[in-house]
């Protein structure tokens, strides 16, 4: 639990400063990725064992690298000369396919870990194929509405990335 703790803090704090506003941004969404994966498997009245500790924490790492995916592909918009609301449309647009293949091949895996694991392997197999569905959903349409909410109806000159 106190790995886990110490990462998450030390995830949070890159994006912070890496990142700035999107940065914290991905961190909200970060955190609510999380909830929903221990509000899940609080549904489903699973244990959290170490295994599952460890799913969540791959959880977060996914996470994190969709969020930088789409960032980094909005900043190289920005460089390219496109105005933020445009870089913002076309670096989701870009990265969502990259997303979709590595959260996918995640997904392979965590079935087959399922299916064919014992015990332990299949409780992170199951909080692992959770945290990817949720990892999903919070990066790209979590980020994506927020990050819409706040430059969305709004001409701005620079975007804070």
């Amino acid at each position: 639990m106190l790995s886990f703790v110490v990462g998450f803090a030390l995830v949070v704090l890159f994006m912070a400063v890496y990142y700035r506003l999107f940065g914290m941004i991905a961190n909200l969404a970060l955190a609510f990725n999380v909830v929903i994966v221990v509000a899940i498997l609080s549904m489903l009245q699973a244990t959290l064992t170490l295994p599952g500790i460890a799913g969540i924490i791959l959880t977060v790492g996914m996470s994190v690298d969709a969020n930088v995916l789409i960032f980094e592909r909005i900043k190289e918009e920005l460089k390219n000369g496109h105005t933020p609301q445009s870089a913002i449309f076309i670096g989701y647009d870009k990265a969502f396919a990259t997303i979709l293949d590595s959260h996918f091949t995640n997904l392979v895996v965590a079935v087959v870990l399922f299916a064919y694991g014992t015990g332990s392997v299949k409780g992170f197999a199951v909080t692992l194929i959770i945290g990817i569905l949720s990892s999903m959903f919070t990066a790209i349409t979590g980020t994506r509405m927020v990050i819409n909410w706040i430059y969305g109806n709004r001409r701005v000159e620079k975007l804070s990335i």
